[in-house]
């Protein structure tokens, strides 16, 4: 049987490649974290080269002689006889390589460049726009990068829409035509909760998460709660950027950022555990295979659901903060010390329409998602055209949520992925929750004192559970794959909903 072994001048290759996108990467935490002002045209123009040059080395003939040793380039399949067969990581890392390679292919290197370049200009022209809660000086880099995004469906090709093209890259196999029935699910299911909890006599006031709280004193605590969940400090690092994030250039280099408001607590607390989560990840993929896919994480949606596990099913649990509410009202006695937890719980739990995506509760945080899906779908399709946006993005946030931004900074500009170019990126903040909850209830079945351990401070049996379950795997699984070996089911929304309104449902008495 063919092993890994018989792949290592493929995977030579492959490394190369890594550690020149790594290189890119580094550039761009830099660029969201430490860069001065003025930097940003040559950044760009960085970047750009080593993008460039990591597609030209992912599509050079060398390495399509190394790939199609083993795959036939007609038909894709990986060539092997019955009794000379590869073992299952081996197929699994062809699939991968191949799947990169076919979609790269595509692409040329110089449309690779400009893409690259044009989405590293926008992201600080973003920035700038937010701070001024300007769109119009946004709109010319916006127009661009969309321009560039429809390219590259076309390049890409596509059955039944370009947008899934795009959707293609973050969750591999996703259609707009799968999600939305999905999506529909949900919202039948969502917006008659939410009524029903605004119509609750339970009245709950969060005021006292507003209160005037030392932003060193809350990354302090941020720090804190990371490294009770795992996350390794010497592999890792906490900065500030405008709009919070995780990068990995390997697994012994994993960083997440965070945003901090003097007024506003939940924000920095919440960012850090959903940092988290993403950086757990990444710290428990297999160093041994960094390069290869078996060294990747497998999708943004299984990404995500790391995320939202720890910010959600455990950081707002009871859980989480029979333990971990002591030692936030030793850090801010003035602010807490008379608040009960029960008080607390339900603050940092109370579900309200609000404009902001990544400070939305539980119960409203798809009908963001669902929005942004609607709207990038139709720009890309090219149904609406980008100078059309905020009264559309406005439109939208009355129908779904009943509220309306009176800004840009708080409507069209609040996310950071559109001058990044991430178009498809968003549903898979929807699929990452439902894969959250169904990875969470699995782990509470396999460990049945994992409720008492939370209670006691003890995060890492949870923590262990999702790298021997998930992260380890890398890109081994397809994400199909991998939720029915985890859980033994498909992905459903029923335990999402369930849990929903299980929370939801006692904490406002429905």
């Amino acid at each position: 049987m063919k092993t890994l072994a018989t792949l290592e001048p493929l995977t030579a290759r492959l490394l190369e490649i890594q550690r020149i996108t790594s290189a890119a990467s580094v550039l761009s935490w830099d660029q969201e974290t430490y860069m001065p002002p003025k930097g940003g045209e040559a950044r760009a123009e960085q970047i750009a080269t080593l993008q460039g040059l990591a597609h030209e080395r992912l599509v050079s003939p060398d390495l399509e002689r190394e790939l199609t040793q083993w795959i036939d380039p007609a038909t894709g399949l990986i060539i092997e006889t019955p009794g000379d067969a590869w073992d299952e990581p081996s197929r699994s890392l062809l699939r991968e390589v191949w799947r990169d390679f076919s979609r790269a292919k595509k692409l040329p290197s110089a449309f690779v460049k400009r893409l690259s370049r044009e989405c590293s200009l926008a992201q600080q022209i973003w920035a700038e726009a937010r701070r001024k809660s300007d769109f119009g000086m946004f709109l010319p880099c916006l127009r661009t990068v969309v321009a560039l995004k429809r390219e590259e469906a076309g390049y890409l090709g596509y059955t039944a829409s370009p947008y899934d093209a795009l959707l293609d890259f973050y969750e591999p196999g996703s259609t707009a035509a799968a999600l939305k029935p999905l999506f529909d699910q949900l919202k039948a299911r969502l917006v008659p909760l939410l009524t029903r909890v605004m119509a609750s006599s339970v009245k709950i006031d969060d005021s006292v998460l507003f209160k005037s709280y030392d932003t060193a004193r809350q990354l302090e605590f941020g720090r804190l709660v990371l490294t009770a969940m795992g996350y390794d400090f010497a592999r890792g690092r906490l900065d500030l950027s405008a709009h919070p994030f995780t990068t990995s250039f390997h697994p012994t280099d994993v960083r997440v950022t965070t945003r901090v408001y003097e007024k506003e607590l939940p924000v920095c607390l919440f960012s850090c555990i959903h940092e988290g989560g993403h950086a757990l990840y990444d710290q428990g993929l297999d160093p041994r295979h960094y390069g290869t896919p078996l060294g990747e994480p497998l999708s943004l949606g299984i990404h995500e659901s790391q995320s939202r596990l720890w910010e959600n099913c455990v950081g707002r649990s009871r859980p989480f903060w029979r333990f971990f509410y002591p030692l936030l009202q030793q850090t801010f006695p003035e602010q807490l010390g008379g608040v009960e937890l029960e008080q607390f719980y339900a603050a940092i739990n109370r579900a309200k329409p609000s404009l902001i995506r990544v400070e939305a509760d539980e119960l409203t945080y798809n009908l963001h998602i669902m929005l942004r899906f609607e709207i990038e779908q139709d720009l890309i399709e090219g149904r609406v055209q980008v100078e059309d946006l905020p009264v559309l993005w406005n439109q939208k946030m009355q129908d779904y949520l009943g509220i309306a931004p009176e800004t840009d900074a708080d409507g069209v500009l609040q996310d950071v992925h559109w001058s990044l170019g991430s178009f498809g990126y968003f549903p898979t903040y929807t699929l990452g929750n439902l894969y959250a909850v169904q990875f969470y209830d699995q782990a509470r079945l396999e460990i049945p004192d994992l409720d008492a351990q939370i209670e006691a401070g003890q995060l890492i049996g949870l923590r262990r559970w999702l790298e021997q379950n998930i992260h380890r795997w890398g890109r081994m699984f397809t994400p199909d794959h991998l939720v029915q070996r985890v859980t033994g089911k498909r992905l459903s929304p029923e335990p999402f909903l369930a849990y929903l309104e299980r929370k939801y449902g006692e904490l406002y008495k429905l």
